[in-house]
């Protein structure tokens, strides 16, 4: 990346990241959960490697929701705003978009995210609340996927053809590659067909898609009826199939590097999309933003050149395990306060730990732990003490992911004084940089084989906390057991509640808990391993890189 050190100046930027969400910091509420950390820690290093690119997502001035949970275990959601004045710059240029026969204004705010030479990446938010615009187009940058599938539509025209036209209009004239994090920006790809008379396959040279989940619910669709009233004629005729359109389709056909999040999802989506040739790279997640004060401070002293090179973070296996125990305990004391402050219950950190933390969300089993609550509970009793530390929202109108925090709420009362069991409302950035670092164990449950990646993992191993995981996502690449962490279940194996709850509860009777209760130091050469190992490969200066080098240089 050197050889870009130089590069600030607009008309040398080379390539183009479009995503539907970002998330930056926890003030910035630009993000509902994964896909916008992700772009976030990407963008941060964009930066960290000076990659000359320049980004476009939406404003989401609203943000997502702030979740509150009432005494009955029920989600409640509130707005949750954020003040742009504060973190960005407006700039003066308005572009204008036909929607639906109106003609909609569009203007951006600047955000610039400075990495560790100094190399800066400008993120710019597309704002429709703009004088003159109708009342609705007003809300159309306002809440991150809000509305009905008509707003949906909208949003990502705004977003892939309106950012085209952005990018353009600030003189960003020699750009080579337009990345797309997700369908949701593919209409790009219609925008640039325009401009390239039609030839889909510059513009497939010119286009990178990336795909982020074998859920159904990920790939939006659109009617060609819909499409039709909004853009006209502007999407060509062979990009519909039987009255519909498909973003993931549609990024698909218009790019010449495609490719999953993760070895195995790589493979999971070329046999989603056959007719298309699917590459893999597995994410990472920005070493610096989720890598607590404690550790911070020790790889500081011990590997210097960690925030430059995480990939030097190897070296951890150098530590001294008091060295790593003593910045653990400094993570857990924080959690126990964040818990006694944010709920009243008093934690023990004498007591092992386990945190879960997703979208809640049926696939990704919240709940396995409680599959045989008498199990678990002799477990506790017997082998050694248990705490449980939960966390997550579910989508506004994802029924079953609010039964399934109401039940884990409720949980609290069935286990009674057995093990002391929180769940943290409103999980956020800030509330993940606590609460991932301070548990003992991380536990991930997802059904095979629809984890795509997974990425709160990796922010464990930077902290050096181990994962109990499916053999699903990143972990059928990070994990070594006994080494790194334990697997749940088999890699060939798809869903069986029973028999994955079975194997998690002996992994924690006769392996993981006997090691931290009775051989401590066994338990900490797993830590230190987990930075060394994962936390070393599984970050976005590696991602980035090969995002670079395979795709955008290619």
């Amino acid at each position: 990346m050197e050889l870009y050190s130089k590069i600030q100046n607009k008309e040398d930027r080379l390539f183009a990241y479009f995503s539907m969400e970002v998330g930056l910091n926890e003030e910035m509420q630009t993000y509902s959960g994964g896909l916008g950390i992700l772009a976030g820690d990407t963008i941060k290093s964009f930066a960290d490697r000076s990659v000359p690119i320049v980004c476009i997502t939406l404003l989401n001035e609203e943000g997502y929701f702030k979740q509150q949970i009432n005494n009955y275990g029920e989600q409640i959601e509130y707005p949750y705003g954020w003040d742009k004045s504060k973190f960005t710059q407006e700039l003066e240029n308005i572009i204008e978009l036909d929607i639906h026969g109106r003609k909609v204004k569009i203007r951006a705010w600047e955000y610039r995210v400075k990495g560790e030479t100094g190399y800066e990446v400008p993120i710019y938010f597309l704002d429709t609340n703009i004088e003159g615009n109708s009342d609705y187009d007003k809300t159309l940058t306002k809440h991150l996927y809000g509305g009905d599938n008509y707003y949906r539509l909208c949003q990502e025209i705004i977003l892939g053809i309106g950012g085209i036209r952005f990018l353009e209009s600030r003189g960003y004239n020699n750009l080579l590659k337009y990345h797309m994090n997700e369908g949701h920006a593919a209409f790009l790809t219609i925008e640039l067909l325009h401009q390239n008379n039609m030839d889909q396959e510059i513009v497939k040279k010119k286009c990178v898609f990336t795909t982020h989940t074998p859920v159904g619910a990920g790939h939006d669709v659109f009617s060609q009826e819909d499409i039709k009233k909004v853009l006209g004629d502007y999407v060509p005729e062979k990009y519909f199939h039987n009255g519909t359109l498909s973003m993931t389709y549609l990024g698909l056909n218009n790019s010449h590097f495609v490719n999953g999040v993760a070895k195995k999802h790589g493979e999971i989506s070329q046999r989603m999309f056959p007719k298309f040739n699917i590459n893999y790279i597995t994410n990472g997640v920005h070493s610096q933003t989720w890598t607590s004060e404690s550790f911070s401070k020790l790889f500081d002293e011990k590997i210097p050149e960690w925030r430059k090179d995480p990939f030097a973070l190897r070296y951890a296996a150098q530590l001294y395990l008091s060295e790593v125990w003593d910045a653990h305990l400094e993570n857990k004391k924080k959690l126990i306060d964040l818990i006694r402050e944010k709920t009243g219950v008093e934690f023990d950190e004498e007591v092992f730990t386990i945190g879960f933390a997703r979208r809640a969300t049926g696939y990704k089993r919240m709940d396995l732990i409680f599959n045989n609550i008498q199990k678990l509970i002799e477990i506790s009793n017997k082998v050694g003490k248990i705490q449980l530390v939960f966390a997550g929202k579910a989508h506004i109108k994802d029924t079953e992911g609010k039964m399934l925090i109401k039940k884990i709420w409720d949980m609290r009362f069935v286990l009674g004084k057995n093990i002391k069991l929180v769940f943290l409302e409103n999980y956020n950035m800030e509330l993940a940089k606590v609460l991932i670092p301070g548990v003992d164990l991380w536990l991930n449950t997802p059904k095979r084989p629809l984890e795509a990646s997974g990425t709160s993992g990796m922010k464990a191993c930077h902290n050096a906390i181990p994962s109990l995981s499916i053999l699903d996502g990143w972990w059928i690449e990070g994990h070594m057991e006994n080494y790194t962490g334990w697997s749940i279940g088999d890699i060939d194996e798809y869903e069986n509640d029973d028999k994955d709850a079975q194997d998690l509860y002996y992994k924690l009777e006769k392996i993981i808990m006997p090691m931290f209760y009775e051989k401590r130091d066994d338990y900490i050469k797993i830590m230190r391993n987990s930075i060394a190992l994962n936390a070393s490969f599984f970050n976005t200066n590696r991602m980035v890189s090969q995002y670079v080098l395979n795709a955008y240089l290619n």
